[in-house]
Formats: structure tokens, sequence, C-alpha cells
């Protein structure tokens, strides 16, 4: 992909921020990223804020309510389809505040759960997953990417800048390996043919990269993120928390290379969120040695890999998120020195 918002020297974070002040957070990640920002993400401002209360709010014609098991949907929007809401206005206010006091972001990244995770996590009136359902699932998927198109143009229209989609899929390897827990507890719901999550997705991708011009983003921090069916799927870029691959071998070794191979960008989560603080070489080191394990140079590693945070920020104190994603932008740098060299 030749025309995307990132290359070298850019970095990102995955989305979620420690705290409950929007626009600090947002002067913050604009601060520190102003290349490639991510909307910040509170989900410590509880209902409606985490990623699938934030997504369902996106909803078009569709709303969903909270009960003890969860979110399910509801038939009329409600108090929670309204804080959702409210948060994101209040969350796009500070965006236009930040960017009025910075200057804007050359472009913003914004989350919301992909079709397979938030048809996993919010249940029908009966009780059951909605990704059971194939009318169901159908629904909220046509819903979702309405939703996703018309914030992309909101977004753009508070700052004018370019806007990228990133769809969060930490459900997806349940999906697709019918691991996934029915709402219960007592069963598993079955697996996802892989042709059908792959054509699903395929069809949201196409969507969001025509409305944006840009390539859409899949973000899986599973030890084994089915990077194959996202790339198959149209996916410009998949974000996977390297540190967490264990030594990749095998499939997953093909899949990497055959991605990189084909001009797919890599978002590496390489800064860790809690634990102890290392040196830039440090955290740089299992980027190399991915590069090197798939045949690849630092200038590939350079050119078609990202540098985020391991995951979201939200469980860590502000300054230590801080801190990491001002590492991201450091480790972009070595990485783009280490291929002029």
């Amino acid at each position: 992909m030749s025309d995307t918002p990132w290359g070298p020297r850019i970095a990102t974070a995955i989305g979620s921020m420690p705290g409950a002040d929007p626009v600090e957070a947002a002067r913050t990640v604009l601060g520190e990223l102003p290349e490639l920002m991510p909307l910040p993400e509170l989900p410590a401002r509880g209902v409606g804020a985490d990623v699938l209360g934030r997504t369902a709010g996106l909803l078009v014609d569709l709303a969903v309510e909270v009960v003890p098991s969860g979110y399910r949907v509801a038939a009329h929007p409600g108090i929670d389809h309204r804080r959702a809401v409210d948060l994101m206005r209040w969350d796009l206010d500070a965006l236009e505040q930040a960017a009025g006091e910075a200057g804007a972001p050359s472009a913003v990244k914004v989350q919301a759960a992909g079709p397979w995770t938030l048809g996993a996590g919010v249940e029908l009136a009966r009780g059951h997953r909605v990704l059971t359902d194939r009318g169901a699932l159908r629904d909220f998927t046509e819903s979702l990417t309405e939703g996703l198109i018309a914030h992309v143009e909101q977004v753009a229209a508070r700052c004018g800048s370019r806007v990228v989609v990133q769809l969060d899929e930490p459900s997806l390897p349940a999906v697709l390996d019918g691991s996934l827990p029915t709402p219960s507890g007592y069963g598993s719901v079955p697996a996802a043919p892989a042709p059908d999550v792959q054509r699903l997705l395929g069809e949201v991708v196409e969507r969001l990269a025509d409305a944006t011009g840009s390539p859409v983003i899949a973000h899986c921090c599973a030890p084994r993120p089915p990077v194959e069916l996202l790339r198959n799927a149209g996916f410009g870029a998949v974000a996977l928390d390297v540190t967490g691959l264990g030594e990749v071998t095998g499939r997953l070794a093909d899949e990497l290379g055959e991605a990189w191979q084909e001009g797919m960008s890599l978002f590496l989560g390489l800064v860790p969120t809690t634990g102890p603080e290392a040196d830039l070489r440090t955290l740089a080191q299992p980027a190399f040695d991915l590069a090197s394990r798939l045949g690849f140079g630092v200038r590939t590693l350079a050119h078609q890999a990202v540098p985020t945070p391991t995951c979201g920020l939200a469980g860590t104190h502000p300054d230590r998120a801080r801190r990491a994603i001002a590492r991201t932008k450091d480790l972009a740098q070595l990485l783009a020195d280490e291929a002029e060299v």
C-alpha cells in the first residue's frame, strides 16, 4: 500500500488511555503522536466508554442496553445508548479543542470493535450472541459500517485531518476455533467458517476504505492472529503484540512473511504497558528479530512496521502512558535510522 498515512518515523498507539478527562487525553496523544493520532478511548468512564459500548453507540437504527450479563439488543435507544453517544460527542469536542490549540494532526485513527467481536459481545433478546443469528449479524454489520462512515465524516469535519479506521477484533480467534463460550457459560459457540468470516470482513473493509481513502487496520493481540485471513479480507495493516507471539515459526511465520511480501504493514506492539521499563534497543529487539526471522532487512522494517505499545494503555498510570507513547516515537526514529546505515 503506497498511499498510507504512516511510514518511516511514524508511530501510533492502540487507542485506550487512562483517566476520564477527554481534553487532557487528546492533548497528550496529539502532542506525542501528531502524524497518526489515535482518537483516545477512556474506558474508565464506565458504561458506554468501553469498546463494546462505544462501538454500539455508533450503530445506525440499532441500540443496545446493559443487562447483568453485559450488552443486549434493545427495542429502542435508552439511557445506555444516549450515554455512549454523549461520551463520543465529548471526545470529538476534545479532539477539536486540542487540534485548535496545537494544530490538526496529519491523520486521526479511530477505533471500533469489528463485526465479529461486536457480534460476540452483544446478546440478542433471547440470550444468544448476535453472531449466532446470521440475519442479526448481517444487520449489525451493516449498521456498524454505516455508523463508522458517519463517524469518520464527523471526525474529519472537526479537525480537517485524514481519517483511518482500526477495527478491533480480539474475539476473532475464538470465533474461528469455536472456543467462544455461550452467554450461559455451559457450552461453546460453534466455530464460524473461515470463508464466511473473511467474506463479511471484506465487505466492511471495502466500504470503509472507499469512504476514507485509506487502508483499514485490524487489531488482534492474540498469540496467533489470523494474519492470512485478515490480509485476504483486504486489511492494509494488522496491529499485533509482537512481544506475545513467542517463537515465530511455521504457519504464522509464513503468513507474516507473505503479508510483508505483499506490501501489508504490521503495527508492532513493542512498548510494554506494565512491568519494568527497558532501554530503547531492548524494546526494538523483537522487531529486529522478527524481520530477521522472516528474511527481511531493516529497510522493510522501517517502511512497513509502525511501533505501538503492546496493547491499550487504559490500565496504566498516566505518566507511564505518556512515556509509553513517547517511546514508540523513539522506536520509529531508531528503525528509520538503522535503515539508513
